[in-house]
């Protein structure tokens, strides 16, 4: 398990967890004991933070935060192939293998060139209508296309490479990745993946006298769509502010070029012990 290490850090916190603040300012000053070069502590939303990213005057980022702040992250260092540690300091942390009690020991591997990088495979989302391009997201979990503020289900149809695969009547409809099936997929009772599985998770939210099964597709396959319904729909790309669709408008989701880097101190074995840690208890309960 021994790599390059790692001297140029970067520290970024979730601005409105005041833990963060304090927990950040240790943990430069703990790489900085440790050997680091040069240690850039900023809030995830400090605008140096991605220049440092984009300009690769960072080798690693350590994030300081809960799973949506990993996600930031993610899409911030994933086109720039920067690789990302953190420290849960929210609630389920399925992200993270550091905690407040025991970040110390693993930055000083990271030091030491003593980790593995885990690759995980990203969505690309596209939106259309009338067959013209409106936007593209990069997305980490999932995409959902669901209904809006009515509290009715919607009609979509979901294509394999052009192909038909289901119609459904449903609230809505997930794609995922092997990330994504332990966040929204797995509330909706989808199956959860090896987080280096590279496919995409297909899976109904409440669906209503239709198909209702979980659907696993190959990375080299793409799923499309489409919205075919007068009531209110959006879609989200990772929980990010919903964009509205019109009838007949439709979301392609197939694998993006990109994959997020993380940087792991535990065997591939981690992620089915702390996911049973979980099942066995809800931490925000």
């Amino acid at each position: 398990m021994n790599t390059p290490e790692l001297k140029k850090i970067g520290v970024a916190y979730h601005p409105h967890i005041a833990e963060a603040v304090a927990t950040a300012q240790s943990v430069e000053s703990f790489l900085l004991e440790q050997g680091a070069e040069s240690v850039l502590c900023c809030s995830l939303k400090d605008p140096q933070l991605e220049e440092a990213i984009t300009s690769h005057s960072i080798d690693a980022l350590t994030v300081l935060g809960g799973d949506g702040s990993m996600l930031r992250a993610s899409q911030l260092c994933a086109p720039a192939g920067v690789p990302i540690t953190g420290i849960n300091l929210g609630t389920f942390g399925f992200l993270f293998e550091l905690e407040r009690h025991n970040w110390q020991n693993h930055l000083a591997h990271l030091m030491q060139g003593k980790y593995r990088i885990e690759k995980r495979m990203m969505l690309q989302a596209s939106h259309y209508r009338s067959n013209e391009l409106l936007g593209t997201w990069q997305v980490v979990n999932e995409i959902v296309v669901c209904r809006g503020q009515q509290v009715k289900p919607i009609r979509m149809h979901a294509s394999v490479d052009e192909y038909p695969m289901a119609s459904y009547v449903a609230d809505g409809l997930i794609a995922a990745t092997a990330t994504g099936s332990t966040a929204y997929a797995l509330a909706v009772n989808g199956p959860i993946m090896p987080p280096e599985t590279r496919n995409i998770l297909v899976v109904p939210v409440a669906p209503h006298l239709s198909f209702d099964r979980a659907v696993i597709l190959n990375e080299g396959s793409y799923v499309t769509i489409t919205v075919d319904t007068n009531y209110d729909t959006v879609f989200s790309a990772d929980g990010h502010e919903p964009v509205k669709m019109m009838n007949h408008d439709s979301v392609k989701i197939s694998a993006s070029n990109m994959d997020v880097h993380f940087i792991r101190f535990h065997n591939a074995g981690f992620f089915y012990r702390n996911l049973n840690r979980y099942m066995k208890q809800n931490p925000t309960v």
